[in-house]
């Protein structure tokens, strides 16, 4: 009688065990899923900020050009204006 009891109990463990393994692997398998979701999240997140600083760096380099452009014009210009004076000097 003993060894049946003791059967009952070993099975009823192993099905415990078995439906516990069943359940974690479905719950692994989800956080897995989760984890590459969030992980695809962030990258395109990422490539948006990266392709946003980019686009900064392009206007911020556009603008520095025309501001050298406008700076060379007028020391041109100054340079113009000393050469016509310093001839009708002269």
């Amino acid at each position: 009688m003993r060894k049946i009891i003791l059967a009952a109990a070993a099975a009823g463990a192993a099905l415990t065990l078995s439906a516990c393994s069943e359940g974690t692997e479905e719950n692994t398998e989800a956080t897995v899923d989760s984890m590459a979701a969030d992980a695809e999240t962030n990258m395109d997140a990422m490539g948006a900020e990266v392709e946003q600083m980019g686009t900064d760096a392009e206007m911020a380099a556009e603008e520095g050009v025309a501001e050298t452009d406008a700076a060379l014009e007028g020391a041109e210009a100054e340079m113009q204006d000393e050469t016509v004076t310093e001839a009708a000097v002269d």
